[in-house]
């Protein structure tokens, strides 16, 4: 009779099921450590120790994930922030720049999370290297605007990059073209952790390699893991002894997360004389982004709730635009110091999020993740600032591409500002159909960007194409149906438009 078998029929007699299912769980993890240890074996002697502080990483990870039951948060106990705990980006603004700004600026590092890749656009490689702007990539633009702040100020502020073993070494050599900029420019590796199987529960890698059949047995495990990553890689102590106080840390798809003078003012010169550990910038809602994280105050302290936390009965009141008006940006500042403090305690805590999803061969397995954000209730004195939208400008689709490289915005010194000819502040809602998904099939779909200036809702479905120079202005829909195709003609002007059925203009 096996020891399992044994415990298992002692779990019964005494306390049925949960003994029971207390048994099941300390023999499943029992079973990722012995496979994680075999995993471990497989490491060449220059990449074990890195290798161990992933597999311990996600060892801890997965404990938690099987001790934590049901969703994270008591709805009950969710409340509205007090006033004073989100600040209007206006108050902060009204407070003016000290004389010693570049002494400020010297104080701050910035970090953009550069894990993901351009995959969701039909790209291979970095997201990161996707060209947006007058052959501009992310990268280009991220570069230029600290070199700006740098020559501006004569200050030092290094860019970081956060990379994923997926865009490491594409990065790299791309960061030689940067070698004259004046910006220091440093890399740190996210975490790589192994997917498990959604039924077994073990982890599907074989051995450390991440090629052949093993390419899809890793992943990294989110945002969330960049306190950890920055902390083992040596460079927060590195800055902490160069004199550095904060990050500012945002996606680097972002084009709206530019440094922002005010904002580090405040942090570094708090009118309570009491400074932030954690400022998170939020925006105010709109329909298109209902399901993005908040910010409650739950037991005494600011927390960002997900969706994916929330009860499913509670999921509608949570996308309520009049009772939860903000989101999370992932614009967030944060105190090196603090980071290390926590770092060192253990006592960074983010709720799981457990991201399912199906491998090419059409095994079901699950990644546990978390997100940079959801730390924010293990930090002193937190405070979200209430942004203008300028400052979230994500490029996660072409429909968001089409927007930032039209008229819409004006480029100087590396950041995008919307222009002034646009009479409302808001920027058109945009839904291109799935022929425009892939950045190639997009840029062949038009032989110049429209001009959008006076565009509030664009949808295009089906073949369609658009000639030189046509202006698109109040509501524009174009759908060519299957088997149909539309050429919108060079210098056409639609205005409150339905363009459907077969549009060919040809040249006799």
């Amino acid at each position: 009779m096996s020891r399992f078998v044994q415990d298992l029929s002692k779990a019964m007699s005494q306390d049925g099921a949960s003994q029971f299912q207390e048994v099941i769980l300390q023999e499943l993890e029992l079973s990722v450590k012995k496979e994680l240890e075999k995993i471990l074996t497989t490491a060449a002697s220059h990449e074990f120790e890195h290798t161990k502080k992933d597999l311990d990483g996600f060892r801890k990870l997965f404990h938690r994930f099987l001790q934590e039951k049901g969703p994270s948060v008591d709805w009950g106990k969710i409340q509205r922030p007090p006033e004073d705990s989100i600040q209007p980006y206006e108050k902060i603004k009204a407070r003016g720049l000290p004389d010693n700004i570049s002494s400020v600026l010297n104080k701050l590092v910035v970090v953009k999370l550069n894990g993901g890749l351009g995959t969701s656009m039909g790209c291979k490689g970095p997201k990161s290297l996707i060209g947006v702007r007058n052959e501009n990539t992310f990268l280009d633009l991220t570069v230029q605007q600290i070199e700006h702040l740098n020559k501006t100020y004569n200050t030092d502020v290094p860019l970081v990059l956060m990379n994923s073993f997926n865009t490491d070494e594409d990065t790299k050599k791309i960061l030689q073209k940067y070698n004259h900029c004046r910006v220091k420019i440093y890399t740190f590796n996210q975490s790589r952790y192994p997917r498990i199987n959604k039924e077994s529960l073990l982890p599907i890698a074989k051995d450390v390699s991440y090629s052949g059949e093993n390419t899809e047995a890793w992943y990294p495990p989110g945002h969330g893991d960049i306190y950890a990553s920055f902390y083992n890689s040596g460079l927060l102590d590195t800055f902490i002894k160069e004199g550095k106080e904060y990050i500012f840390v945002s996606n680097i798809d972002n084009l709206g997360a530019t440094v922002d003078l005010y904002i580090l003012n405040h942090l570094m010169n708090p009118p309570n004389g009491k400074r932030c550990e954690f400022v998170m910038e939020v925006t105010n809602k709109t329909r298109a982004d209902v399901k993005g994280g908040t910010l409650t105050q739950y037991e005494g302290k600011l927390r960002l709730v997900e969706i994916a936390q929330v009860p499913k009965a509670h999921v509608d009141e949570f996308k309520s635009v009049s009772k939860f008006k903000i989101f999370n940006t992932n614009n967030l500042w944060i105190s090196l110091g603090a980071v290390k403090r926590l770092q060192e305690q253990n006592a960074i805590d983010m709720e799981i999020i457990v991201n399912p999803k199906t491998l090419d061969g059409g095994l079901n397995v699950i990644q546990l993740e978390t997100a940079v954000g959801a730390a924010i209730k293990s930090f002193e004195n937190s405070l979200g600032i209430n942004v203008p939208r300028s400052r979230f400008l994500p490029v996660k689709t072409t429909s968001d591409l089409l927007l930032v490289m039209s008229n819409l915005y004006s480029l100087n010194a590396g950041s995008l500002t919307m222009s002034e000819k646009r009479e409302f502040p808001t920027v058109p809602l945009v839904k291109l159909g799935s022929s425009f998904t892939k950045v190639q099939d997009y840029l062949r779909r038009f032989e110049s960007i429209p001009d959008m200036l006076e565009l509030d809702h664009l949808t295009v479905s089906g073949d369609v194409t658009f000639g030189k120079n046509v202006s698109l202005k109040g509501t524009v829909i174009i759908i060519a149906n299957h088997g149909d195709r539309i050429d919108i003609p060079p210098g056409a002007v639609l205005e409150n438009k339905i363009v459907s059925g077969n549009l060919r203009i040809l040249d006799h």
